[in-house]
């Protein structure tokens, strides 16, 4: 099977179909597999704070990511409206580790002490990671991250505050996305603005481990068509006249379907 990319993905061992046996089971955290991101943030006193976490996705240039309401990170974000989204790749496993149970709060929250969490007034120095100038917000990057996307804030969410397995005070910010730094060698064309997904390797948590993305194992039938078409702002002329007159159509129609939800 040829792929977009020319590569054979690995041979899939479970692709027989067979019917599993299921279990309901009841597992302290959903933690399936989601990238591992480190946030910064801005202290009051204008000291950087980084707060790895794996609550995170993305729908275009819009990102929701879920946070202990009682962290430094949430408390920076609420008051600045800013932060930085650094992605790290497999090969920087060793300096998120080193962030884990750490907190930029110098009064630890009870649940945090519970769980053996300590206070870490620098924590670019904890991990071996050097801090890298933003261009459009004042929190900064971390350089070793091959990928940076630098956000506003949105809107606050409460999160959880009715799910009686919610074990911490939880908060959800939607982040506008302004600016997205890209490491040179990730790319498919150093012209273009394309990742290569051969070439990007993020790092995963899942249940509470690391594991990698190097096995490419299937294609998409996402990958099928140009890139390009989920990015309507890049249309010209009339097209992109029409596109931008549709989307805003739509998007008004369901915001108004997710008020009246709300209000419901």
């Amino acid at each position: 099977m040829n792929t977009l990319s020319g590569h054979q993905p690995t041979t899939n061992k479970l692709s027989t179909h067979k019917r599993l046996a299921h279990k309901e089971i009841e597992p302290a955290i959903l933690y399936f597999g989601t990238p591992v991101v480190l946030v910064t943030t801005l202290n009051e006193d204008g000291t950087a704070n980084i707060a790895p976490i794996s609550s995170i996705w993305w729908l275009g240039w819009s990102c929701m990511i879920g946070l202990d309401a009682s962290s430094q990170t949430a408390e920076n974000l609420m008051r600045t409206k800013e932060c930085v989204l650094n992605l790290p790749s497999d090969n920087q496993v060793e300096a998120v580790d080193r962030l884990a149970k750490t907190t930029g709060r110098a009064k630890l929250p009870l649940h945090k002490k519970s769980l053996g969490y300590r206070y870490e007034a620098d924590k670019f120095k904890a991990a071996g990671l050097t801090q890298q100038n933003a261009v459009g917000v004042n929190a900064p990057r971390v350089a070793e991250c091959p990928v940076q996307l630098e956000a506003t804030l949105a809107k606050t969410v409460p999160f959880g505050e009715n799910n009686s397995k919610m074990a911490v005070p939880s908060v959800a910010f939607e982040l506008n996305i302004e600016h997205v730094h890209v490491a040179q060698t990730l790319l498919s064309d150093p012209n273009k603005s394309y990742v290569d997904p051969d070439k990007w390797h993020p790092l995963i948590m899942s249940f509470r481990k690391y594991y990698s993305t190097r096995d490419y194992i299937h294609e998409s039938k996402l990958a099928v068509g140009a890139e390009g078409q989920y990015a309507p702002w890049k249309q010209k002329g009339l097209k992109r006249k029409i596109t931008q007159w549709l989307l805003k159509r739509n998007t008004k129609q369901y915001a108004q379907k997710v008020k009246r939800n709300q209000h419901a």
